[in-house]
């Protein structure tokens, strides 16, 4: 059987974006490899300062394949997420710093960070966090653990697979 896939437009600022975190790393844990999780960039830079670099820095890890050592980093000291300390958190998961600071001062992923934000504006979404599973938007505004994992187990069981197009470099199988 396909995994489910669940995509989520995201801030690393946002606060309640930083809520879902752990209820996401809770989910992927309960279903393992019975779901794929994409995340997407969304960052809403009128009321977060930080999220257009930090998203800019998860990309950056990408290219040295440490996206998810990133993105758990960024949303785990979300508080922190000015340049200075960005760059400590590539020294922290084992990035090359010297790349990274390049890459930065020429925002080399800006691009992919915008492609992210469109392709979340064409799909609808106008905030932070939205979720898709298998390409449906999910609207319970709880988005809590247990009310999440019952869509996606639903959505197994019940309807034809339609992941999600998206390059695979921000794809987790959860094991």
């Amino acid at each position: 059987m396909e995994p489910a896939t669940l995509v989520e437009y995201g801030d690393y600022e946002c606060p309640y974006c930083g809520q879902a975190y752990p209820i996401i790393k809770n989910t992927q844990e309960h279903l393992g490899n019975k779901l794929r999780f994409v995340f997407r960039n969304f960052p809403i830079t009128q009321v977060h300062p930080h999220a257009q670099h930090a998203a800019e820095a998860a990309e950056s890890a990408g290219t040295q394949n440490k996206f998810w050592e990133m993105h758990d980093y960024l949303f785990e000291h979300q508080h922190e997420l000015d340049d200075k300390h960005l760059r400590r958190y590539v020294s922290a998961v084992g990035m090359d710093v010297t790349r990274f600071d390049d890459e930065m001062a020429r925002h080399v992923h800006a691009g992919r960070v915008r492609e992210d934000f469109m392709s979340g504006i064409r799909s609808g979404v106008n905030g932070t966090p939205t979720f898709y599973i298998n390409g449906t938007r999910y609207d319970d505004e709880s988005w809590d653990e247990k009310t999440l994992v019952a869509a996606i187990k639903h959505t197994l069981t019940n309807s034809k697979h339609c992941p999600a197009k998206r390059k695979k470099k921000k794809t987790a199988v959860a094991s």
